[in-house]
């Protein structure tokens, strides 16, 4: 591993609001979005939001910084079960600083284990977050 990666830590107030999150009992989207403090070298709360779509998330990610998002979503099987997964979703833009790139790619699996998520998805550009693209991607897990 190179000397210059660095990999934050995540803040033990939004390590509790994740365990919290990932135990919530409503059955609307909802979604925590979360951002890398450079000068603390920390993963932050940036926002939270309730009954969100994917559509009015993708509208809340800065179009050229990276962002990690944990999204709690009511996803419908094909066979009409209904589930919650958790989904984290590392939005890494094209064209963002190479420097902020890092720094997020290298907090990225100490999040990830943090969190204890097992669905982790990659956006290049904001446009990706769409309802189909994450059903597709959820359509892998049974």
């Amino acid at each position: 591993m190179s000397d210059s990666l660095v990999v934050c830590e995540v803040d033990p107030e939004l390590q509790e609001k994740l365990r919290k999150f990932r135990f919530r009992k409503e059955t609307d989207n909802a979604a925590i979005i979360m951002k890398v403090d450079k000068d603390r070298q920390m993963v932050v709360l940036e926002e939270e939001f309730q009954n969100i779509s994917p559509e009015e998330l993708k509208m809340e990610l800065p179009e050229r910084q990276p962002r990690f998002v944990v999204y709690s979503y009511k996803y419908v099987h094909a066979d009409g079960r209904v589930s919650y997964p958790l989904c984290f979703i590392f939005s890494s833009p094209v064209g963002c600083k190479p420097e902020q790139q890092m720094m997020y790619a290298g907090s990225k699996n100490r999040l990830v284990q943090t969190a204890e998520l097992t669905k982790v998805f990659e956006i290049r550009t904001t446009d990706d977050l769409t309802e189909a693209w994450l059903k597709e991607k959820l359509s892998f897990f049974r």
